[in-house]
This record gives structure tokens, sequence and C-alpha cells, in this order.
């Protein structure tokens, strides 16, 4: 038998339980899944197509971006030291009515999707409106994404009758359902404030039907909970559970403002979280109760948000700021070590956005979604504990090879 690729000669981490080092790793490709991982001694006669040298490199999983905005690229840098809401209503809301139309958002998803390819990432999780022209711009770049299309109870760009959006997420979700091993629509609803209780039940039970992930901004502020009609004395987490939202398939960004109660009803329910450090940081939103929730066994992974928000998608970054805030806001330096916060940009990213059996971790029989991180360089010299050295000291522009599904989109540090 013939193989596609070996890649061979450095140092493997796989993220697979128990989190292995492999000293002088290799990695087995054929079809766009991996084969086979060990040590570069069992593969001396193997029949393959192109070797690939990692001498020096760490070969590990393809990073994993749980929420996005790819879109929102176009406004990177347009308003920031802004609180939230002046810089959603008087910044955002006005750009994205002059500036959103289907080419640019087909134009900068791309331009993101670069960016996070550059960067390591080989799976990301978007919401926006026009996603179809997201679609498209995730198929022409090779990277793996889920595509959310947004609901909303006001009229937006694709949707300016806001009785048809969750028509218009299923339509969405029923085209692009089959079209590529590396694409999975989704439905996003924008917050429990912009979408009524019978636009969240509608487009939740439509998501489920449809066997797809729903994603939702939750608890994102401190205020939050006066912006929703009806809730009474319930927190968000609980009138969500209430309407029937929470589950498995269900995908909560931000929870910030969530208690000791609502992260066991998280929990009851199997739905995911995303941590969006640096944009929770840069609009004082405030810190979610990261710990507490990985202590409790929820699926939890990082995410950037939109660069309007951030202003990059560097998921090495946010592994740093992530690993360092809960550090100080708890006054515990033990907490977040870098195993845990590398988890949560691979194995626990791929479990929260429902993709752990396909990426996150190179194993048999995984989609061949990797990269090498180049550490033969002063910043990352020396190297007492990879583990560290990827979340403390690797920066995005280390990455110098990224795969997926197989194929090389990136080498020696350019798009391909």
């Amino acid at each position: 038998m013939e193989y596609d690729y070996l890649i061979y000669n450095g140092l493997l981490i796989t993220m697979e339980e128990g989190l292995p080092v492999i000293e002088d790793g290799a990695v087995l490709i054929k079809d766009g899944a991996i084969e086979a991982c060990g040590a570069t001694s069992e593969f001396s006669n193997i029949n393959v197509k192109a070797h690939i040298s990692a001498d020096k490199k760490i070969i590990m999983p393809g990073l994993i971006n749980c929420h996005t905005h790819m879109p929102m690229s176009m406004f990177r840098g347009l308003a920031d030291d802004l609180p939230l809401d002046i810089w959603l209503n008087e910044h955002v809301f006005p750009a994205e009515a002059k500036h959103v139309n289907p080419e640019s958002v087909e134009k900068w998803s791309l331009h993101s999707c670069h960016e996070m390819l550059l960067s390591g990432t080989t799976t990301c999780c978007d919401g926006y409106f026009y996603e179809d022209k997201v679609a498209k711009a995730v198929l022409e770049s090779g990277i793996r994404a889920v595509v959310g299309q947004g609901v909303i109870d006001f009229p937006a760009p694709g949707v300016p009758n806001p009785e048809e959006n969750v028509q218009a997420a299923v339509e969405f979700v029923n085209r692009f359902k089959d079209v590529s091993p590396r694409l999975y629509p989704s439905i996003f609803c924008h917050t429990p404030y912009t979408c009524s209780k019978e636009t969240l039940t509608a487009a939740k039970k439509a998501a489920s039907s449809l066997g797809v992930l729903f994603q939702i901004h939750v608890a994102e502020t401190k205020d939050e909970v006066k912006m929703i009609q009806g809730l009474g004395k319930m927190s968000i987490v609980e009138y969500l559970e209430s309407i029937g939202i929470l589950d498995e398939k269900t995908l909560l960004v931000h929870s910030v403002w969530i208690n000791d109660n609502d992260i066991s009803i998280i929990m009851k329910n199997g739905a995911g979280v995303v941590h969006c450090p640096e944009s929770n940081m840069k609009l004082a939103s405030g810190i979610a109760p990261v710990p507490k929730l990985i202590e409790r066994g929820v699926p939890v992974g990082l995410g950037t948000d939109g660069c309007a928000s951030n202003n990059d998608h560097d998921l090495f970054g946010e592994m740093d700021m992530a690993a360092k805030l809960h550090k100080v806001a708890l006054l515990d330096p033990c907490v977040m070590d870098a195993r845990t916060t590398l988890k949560m940009a691979t194995t626990q990213g791929a479990k929260a956005i429902g993709l752990d059996s396909i990426t996150g971790s190179i194993e048999k029989g995984k989609r061949a979604d990797i990269i090498l991180v180049d550490m033969d360089k002063p910043h990352v010299t020396p190297m007492y504990d990879p583990y560290s050295s990827l979340v403390y000291s690797a920066k995005a522009s280390d990455v110098s090879l990224v795969m997926v599904e197989g194929k090389i989109l990136v080498q020696k540090g350019e798009i391909l």
C-alpha cells in the first residue's frame, strides 16, 4: 500500500488521553486521514509518496477557534476602547448596515480564513449573516469550519424580514449540509435579548430536527439579564433550559455572568461553552468562571470572537492570555495550567463544537488536521516543557506548515 505523507523526526504531541509526548515522532497519512502515529523508527519500511521532515519542530493537532465572526475582519480597529453598548450600537451596527453585503462578506471571510490558517488554526466555528458567502470562502480556503447562519429579531443583512429569520437559517443548512466533509452548517441565534422566546425555540427545534449545532451568545455582560423580557427571577441559563434550548448540540458563547447553579445546569444538559478572554477583556465584559466549568466536566473551547472586538484571530495569543487571566483573577498561579489551556484549543474545543470524533487530536482514524510549530527560535529556547512552550512562548508566526484533511495549505509560513 502507498501512503500520501509521512511527517517524521519531530516532537509529537498527539493530545490523546494522558497527553503523551513522543520525542522522535511521526504521523502517517492517507486519503486525508491519520493512518498511524508513533516513533519515526516504526515507519522505516513504509511506501510513501512524500516525506515531510519535522526536525526541530513540534507536530501537533491544528488549533480550533470555537467562536468567530469571520466577515468582521473588515472592521478590525474600527472602534476600540469603548463600552460594549456604545461599541455595538453606535459603531458596529451602523458600519454593518453600510458595508455588509455579499461581496464584502465573502472577501473578508476569505481574509479571515487565511489569517487563521497562517496562525495554525485548522478548524473554526463561525456565526454571521450572508453565511452562504462565508461557506464559499471556507470551501475556497481549505479550512474546516462550522458555519452558522445568523438569526435575530431585527432586519438583518440578507434577511430584511425578521419573520423569515429561522426559515432562512433552515434553507441555509439544507443547502450546505452535504457539500463538503470540511463544512458543517449551523444555526446561530444572536442573543436571548435580540431573539424572542418564540424565535429561540423555533430555531432550536429546527437545529435539532436537522441534527446541527445551535450557537448563541449567552451572559456576556453583567446587565444582559435586564434586557431579556419575561425572565423574572430566572438566570439566563435557567431561562434557556426552561424553554428547551440546552442540550449536547448547544454552544454557549462567552458565559461570563453565570453562577454555580448555572454551571450545574450546563453540565447536566451537556452543552458546550466557548471562552473568549481577549474580547471579554477588551470590552470589559468580565471574566468567565472557566476553571469551575472545566472542573465540573463542561467542554470549554477557546474563541477569538470577531476582529472588531479582538483585532486578531491568533489562538496562540489567546491561549497565553487565557492561562494568565485566570491566575491573576483567582490569585492562584496553578490554575489554568498549560496542558489544560492547550486542551481548550484542541480536544476540548473539538468536543464543544461536536467535532471530537473528527479532529482535535492526532489519532488513527481522525482527519489529518496537523500543524508544525518551529521551535528553533530564540523566544522558545530552551524548551523544558513543550506544553508550556506552546502556551507561554510560541507565537502564531512560528507555525511553518498547516495541513487540513490531509492537504497542505501553509508551507514555510506562506499560504499555498
